[in-house]
């Protein structure tokens, strides 16, 4: 289990410009690629039916927003900010799908906190997310994310 960075919400300016740092490995099973299909809506082949993307592709992938919703979760593991009372998604930006992520590989967060600005009574953190998979030199995601947090 990660043991993510502490450090206290008066402090998150000192995070501008540095690498954060990097979560455990998650592996990509296909339940949680159905389980992702089941809640978007979204049953393209190329993501739940093994046997075709086996013979067409060499295996199902991932959605691409599959990945970009485990940033949250793998977020956890690399910074624990103290003092916050609540903290709010506000968004991202330059959201880019780099590589494919085969069902059964393993992906982690690299996190770099490219800002801390003032915002609506909070602090707006723009950190560099990028999802790699494990055994490839490419990135699967690559994306600005944005929060704002309240202390």
């Amino acid at each position: 289990m990660a043991n993510p960075r502490k450090i206290a919400y008066a402090d998150l300016e000192s995070l501008a410009g540095q690498e954060v740092g990097v979560s455990d490995w998650h592996t990509i099973d296909q339940n949680r690629v159905n389980m992702f299909a089941e809640a978007t809506g979204d049953h393209q082949w190329i993501h739940v039916d093994v046997e075709k993307a086996t013979k067409l592709m060499g295996g199902p992938i991932a959605h691409g927003f599959l990945t970009l919703s485990l940033l949250p979760m793998l977020g956890a593991e690399v910074l624990r900010v103290e003092g916050v009372t609540r903290g709010i998604n506000y968004g991202s930006d330059k959201v880019r799908f780099t590589n494919m992520v085969p069902v059964g590989s393993k992906v982690r967060l690299r996190q770099k906190c490219l800002s801390v600005e003032a915002k609506s009574g909070g602090k707006q953190m723009k950190m560099e997310a990028t999802v790699e998979i494990e055994g490839k030199d490419r990135p699967a995601l690559v994306a600005e994310s944005i929060t704002v947090l309240y202390g």
